[in-house]
């Protein structure tokens, strides 16, 4: 159970995780701030998420009744992240849930090695910072709240080859734990609990792209989860949202919390 008048900031809400966290998220009661880039990256061998998808991330969050503000926005671009959410704000009220959910995993190797490195530590961690950063201040006024970053189980092993993205990719997902933890203290005298979800494969366009398919055919690298199942869906990601953001985790913070499939655990 969410509480009342809750407002969930999302990034990467056009589709995937994000657009379910959204989903979800509405149907227990929560209005909806969405942000997405809406345009291809260089450097990534998969489409990312289009207006379109946005506005049809809204669609399905007001057939559940609730209201989503939307807007085009990079997380890399702080000064544009902060008007966006300072509009949805506006919009919608006070902030209590944020979702640092927008992220890139290119795992080709590309020509330009050293960008393709930057890149994704821009996207995966910097964005995750600047996120925290333009909603934080809500969250304080609101009286309290809960940040929620995606990592992955990439940010509990170093299991995506030697590719420049795949290694920014590990790279990013384990430092993205670091700002977890910091932020957890800093934030915990505002009752803000602050926590990083570690999710294996999710059926999702990041992953299931032929990209993707022909980096696995090449790389000898066992991602095979404990269970017998290929990965998880984006609504097992959301149950762990919701469970983190609802009264039931309102003690929780600090935790790296798998969705894994008993991926981390096996031998």
């Amino acid at each position: 159970m969410l509480t009342s008048g809750s407002v969930a900031f999302i990034t990467g809400a056009a589709r995937g995780q994000g657009r379910s966290h959204a989903i979800e998220l509405a149907r227990a009661g929560a209005d909806i701030i969405g942000v997405d880039l809406c345009e291809d990256l260089p450097y990534l061998d998969y489409p990312l998420g289009t207006m379109d998808e946005l506005v049809e991330t809204q669609r399905e969050v007001e057939a559940l009744g609730r209201r989503m503000f939307i807007a085009q926005a990079d997380v890399r671009d702080r000064d544009a992240l902060a008007d966006a959410f300072e509009r949805g704000v506006a919009d919608l009220g006070d902030c209590t849930i944020v979702l640092a959910n927008a992220g890139i995993c290119p795992l080709t190797i590309g020509d330009q090695r050293r960008e393709q490195w930057q890149h994704v530590l821009d996207v995966n961690l910097t964005g995750v910072w600047h996120t925290i950063e333009v909603a934080k201040q809500s969250l304080i006024d609101n009286g309290g709240g809960c940040i929620i970053i995606t990592s992955s189980t990439s940010g509990l092993k170093g299991d995506c080859g030697d590719s420049p993205g795949g290694l920014s990719y590990s790279v990013s997902k384990h430092a993205v734990i670091g700002l977890m933890r910091s932020y957890a203290n800093v934030l915990a005298p505002h009752m803000i609990r602050v926590n990083s979800l570690h999710p294996t494969g999710v059926n999702t366009p990041m992953i299931v792209n032929p990209a993707t398919d022909d980096w696995l055919k090449k790389v000898d690298i066992d991602l095979e989860n404990l269970m017998p199942l290929p990965m998880v869906e984006p609504i097992d990601v959301s149950n762990a949202v919701l469970y983190l953001a609802g009264e039931s985790g309102r003690y929780i913070t600090g935790v790296e919390l798998p969705v894994d499939a008993g991926y981390n655990v096996k031998n």
